[in-house]
């Protein structure tokens, strides 16, 4: 959850949606993201919207506090009862992120779904996911996630190095991740994904090969991997200002994607999205193909980010003031836009060229409809997909595609 908020137009105190907003909405699938602000310690390239303790200190009191925090997002999710009215659906995905949710007790994260399932009801065979930090769970936490609802799990590994994990200021020990995996399936975890993120200054390419094959030893059924991106106003972009460590280069990016690819692949992993890898179709996150197929869904929590119906808003970044404003019968919104015809157009092109499947040519102008010619001259684009009306990226493709989705949008 990015720490960084735009200002948009307010949203109204009671949280109230246009009614075109509404409109159709049976037909579009809804799922629900929880956010979990707070962190045991900060890590080094963390820009996200997260607090440690000594962060909140004197700044919010009992408000802010993480022991009253399941009973504060479940007025959100009351209030997004209110708000959404008589909408039948269910939720299809939940997603508990952060921060660490795993700081949590466990009977608060079951408590927050719980109020998800009393105030929507879920759909059969909903997709109920939460992050979790190695060193904040253990068989007893999880095997009470699993009870409680939840069925799929993401844990941060990152790195199988320890001097890579210590660059990025992870607290865990290597092999930690690993174990938690084989907890999670005695658990009765039916989806486990592991993140891994490439690129750390200090990195070389067996360390990230060593990272891979790590993970796919663990036996998850997913594999997210990242690039690290250097966000300013952290440690990590402080240290390498200063000298300290090196910037790693795009060129370096490239080899480590390449070298995932080839590596998960061969373990029987399959692309589904740029940064995504899954064993099976059953593996692949749906809460994230909602954000990349601009479903709805329902952000909840400080700095939390909505969209229903083309209307996207987000929440004010504090815990303290996320939770006066709910104890004030507000909502805790902090700004809102409504997205014209060619927002949603140019936002489903990029962010649907990220997918497998790719994006239909008819969303693309002229100009975008040249630049996607010359894209597939220069090996960018499929050939096969192009000849039935998709554009969908090569391996190279993907390498280039922020490069790309820029070209197709005009």
């Amino acid at each position: 959850m990015p720490s960084a908020l735009p200002d948009g137009e307010p949203v109204p105190a009671d949280g109230a949606l246009p009614a075109a907003a509404l409109a159709g909405a049976a037909e579009r699938p809804l799922g629900f993201y929880l956010h979990v602000p707070y962190c045991a310690t900060r890590c080094g390239y963390c820009d996200f919207n997260t607090y440690t303790a000594t962060e909140l200190r004197g700044t919010g009191g009992v408000l802010a506090s993480r022991d009253n925090y399941a009973k504060t997002l479940v007025e959100e999710i009351r209030l997004a009862r209110k708000v959404l009215g008589d909408d039948s659906r269910r939720v299809r995905t939940v997603f508990v992120g952060g921060g660490t949710p795993t700081l949590l007790a466990a009977a608060d994260l079951v408590r927050m779904l719980d109020a998800i399932r009393e105030e929507f009801g879920l759909a059969e065979g909903a997709e109920i996911t939460t992050e979790g930090n190695p060193e904040s769970v253990d068989p007893a936490y999880l095997t009470a996630l699993r009870d409680g609802g939840f069925n799929r799990i993401s844990f941060g590994m990152q790195s199988a190095r320890q001097h890579v994990l210590k660059t990025l200021d992870r607290t865990h020990t290597p092999g930690r991740p690993e174990t938690c995996v084989a907890e999670a399936r005695e658990a009765g975890f039916d989806h486990v994904n592991l993140d891994l993120i490439y690129g750390t200054p200090g990195e070389s390419d067996d360390d990230w090969r060593a990272s891979l094959e790590a993970a796919i030893g663990a036996g998850p059924d997913h594999v997210s991997a990242y690039a690290l991106i250097v966000e300013e106003g952290t440690r990590l972009a402080r240290r390498i200002r200063r000298g300290e460590i090196p910037m790693t280069d795009d060129d370096v990016h490239a080899d480590r994607y390449l070298i995932a690819e080839e590596t998960l692949t061969a373990a029987g992993f399959d692309w589904y999205e740029v940064s995504n890898w899954a064993a099976a179709e059953s593996g692949r996150c749906l809460h994230n193909e909602l954000y990349w197929r601009g479903a709805d869904w329902w952000g909840a929590g400080p700095g939390a980010h909505s969209h229903v119906g083309g209307v996207r808003w987000w929440n004010v970044k504090h815990p303290g003031a996320y939770a006066a404003a709910l104890a004030s019968g507000r909502s805790p919104g902090a700004g809102r836009e409504v997205l014209s015809a060619e927002d949603r157009r140019v936002e489903r092109i990029l962010l649907e060229l990220r997918l497998r499947e790719g994006v239909p040519l008819s969303l693309l102008r002229e100009q975008g409809l040249a630049a996607a010619r010359r894209a597939l001259a220069d090996g960018l684009l499929d050939d096969g997909p192009f000849a039935v009306g998709r554009a969908v990226l090569t391996l190279r493709g993907r390498l280039l595609a922020d490069a790309v989705v820029r070209d197709l949008v005009d």
